[in-house]
């Protein structure tokens, strides 16, 4: 029973941010992109912190796949915020 909230509020979230990130201005996605990479390093301390805590497989397994997941959403979003403001620098003649 407990899994099943768990999963509506996954569900729910997931749909409030997919609502919330559509309605924002294109002006405003730089300095969004650099808060969610912040939070995205904070999934990546707690996966880390969560992955080695029980000696369980289905445990290691999932907080190695939440790492691999935090970090590649970290990346990206480094390169997808250090493109956007490159976008705004001055071209060298």
């Amino acid at each position: 029973m407990d899994n099943i909230y768990l999963l509506i509020i996954v569900i729910f979230a997931a749909l409030l941010g997919f609502e919330l990130i559509k309605k924002v201005p294109a002006t405003l996605h730089t300095p969004l992109m650099s808060g969610s990479n912040a939070i995205s390093g904070i999934t990546l301390v707690g996966a880390l912190a969560s992955s080695g805590t029980e000696n369980e497989l289905l445990s290691i397994v999932l907080g190695t796949l939440a790492v691999a997941l935090a970090s590649i959403n970290v990346v990206g979003g480094y390169l997808v915020t250090d493109r956007m403001l490159s976008m705004f620098k001055k071209k060298q003649r």
